[in-house]
C-alpha cells in the first residue's frame, strides 16, 4: 500500500477524515495568508519573522502558540521522502484558496518526481444550490471526495507559485488583471481573488467588509458578539471569504474611529454615518 499523506486546511477537516478511515498521515495547514504581511519565500527567515509580530501584535498569539500550532506542522512538508503520495484538502473561499497558493509553492521547493500529488477542492457540485465546504460532507463521503481528486504536476505548482507571487506583491489593477482561471486544475483561484479586490479602496471610499459593518452597526446597534455573528451569516449567503470570528473581530476593532460603544452596543459616530454617505 502507498505510503500518504493528507495536508487539511484546518484541525475540522482533520477530524473528518481520521473519522472516514482514509489511510494516511494528516498534516494541519493552520496559517491564515489572506491576512497580514507576506514575503512570497514561504519558510525563510523574513517570512516567519513577519508571521510572528502579526499573530503576536494583531491577534494576540504569542510567538510559542504560533510555533507549536503552526510552525511544527509546515516543518513536517519540508520533507516528504517516506510518502508515495501527498494529497490537498482545501475549500473554495478566499481564506482558502490563498492559503492553497502559498502551500503549492511552499511545496514546489520541495517536490519530488517520485511522488505523486493531488488535490481535493469542495465547492461546486451538481444538484447543490450553494458551494460545499468539506465541513458538509460526512466521513464516508470523504472516500467519494478522495476517488474524485485531481493529479498535480510540477507544471500546476509553477502556476501557482505565479498566482502567490501576484497576490503578494500585486496592486489591484495587477491583480485584477492577472487571469488566475488560467490552470483548470485551480478551479477557485479566480473566484477568490475577485472576492479579494473588494477589499481594496480603489474603487469606494472604504472595503466592502467595512461597509458591511458600518451598516450593521447603524442598522442594529449590536453588541460585538451580535456583530460577528451577522458578519458570518453574510459572509456565507453573499460572499467567499471564509474568514473566522477573529478576522471580523479585528476589523471592527480597526475601525473604532467610526463609533462609539455604550452598554456594550455599538453606535455610529457622525464620522462612521458620513463613511456610509460617501
Amino acid at each position: 500500500m502507498a505510503e500518504r499523506v493528507h495536508i487539511v486546511n484546518g484541525d475540522s477537516t482533520a477530524h473528518i477524515l481520521k473519522e472516514s478511515k482514509l489511510s494516511g498521515d494528516i498534516v494541519v495547514w493552520r496559517e491564515m495568508l489572506c491576512d497580514g504581511p507576506l514575503s512570497k519565500n514561504i519558510g525563510s527567515d523574513e517570512f516567519w519573522s513577519l508571521r510572528y509580530s502579526f499573530f503576536e501584535n494583531e491577534l494576540q498569539v504569542e510567538r510559542l502558540e504560533y510555533y507549536d500550532k503552526t510552525i511544527k506542522e509546515l516543518v513536517k512538508i519540508e520533507n516528504l521522502s517516506k510518502y508515495d503520495e501527498v494529497v490537498l484538502w482545501f475549500e473554495y473561499d478566499l481564506f482558502c484558496q490563498v492559503n492553497l497558493m502559498g502551500l503549492c509553492t511552499y511545496l514546489l521547493d520541495y517536490y519530488r518526481k517520485d511522488i505523486s500529488y493531488y488535490l481535493v477542492c469542495t465547492g461546486y457540485e451538481k444538484n447543490k444550490e450553494s458551494l460545499q465546504t468539506l465541513y458538509d460532507y460526512a466521513p464516508t463521503k470523504y472516500h467519494d471526495l478522495y476517488e474524485g481528486r485531481l493529479k498535480l504536476t510540477r507544471h500546476d505548482f509553477l502556476f501557482a507559485a505565479e498566482c502567490w507571487k501576484t497576490y503578494v506583491d500585486g496592486s489591484y489593477e495587477q491583480i485584477k488583471s492577472f487571469n488566475f482561471k488560467k490552470n483548470r486544475k485551480f478551479n477557485y483561484f479566480q473566484l477568490a481573488m475577485n472576492q479579494h479586490l473588494k477589499r481594496f479602496t480603489e474603487t469606494a471610499e472604504i472595503s466592502q467588509i467595512d461597509r458591511k459593518i458600518l451598516e450593521t452597526i447603524q442598522d442594529n446597534n449590536y453588541t460585538e458578539r451580535e456583530i460577528i455573528k451577522e458578519m458570518l451569516l453574510w459572509q456565507k449567503n453573499e460572499t467567499v471569504y471564509g474568514f473566522g470570528d477573529r478576522q471580523y473581530s479585528k476589523y471592527l476593532e480597526n475601525l473604532s474611529p467610526f463609533y462609539a460603544i455604550k452598554d456594550g452596543h455599538y453606535y455610529l459616530n457622525t464620522k462612521g454615518t458620513t463613511s456610509l454617505k460617501k
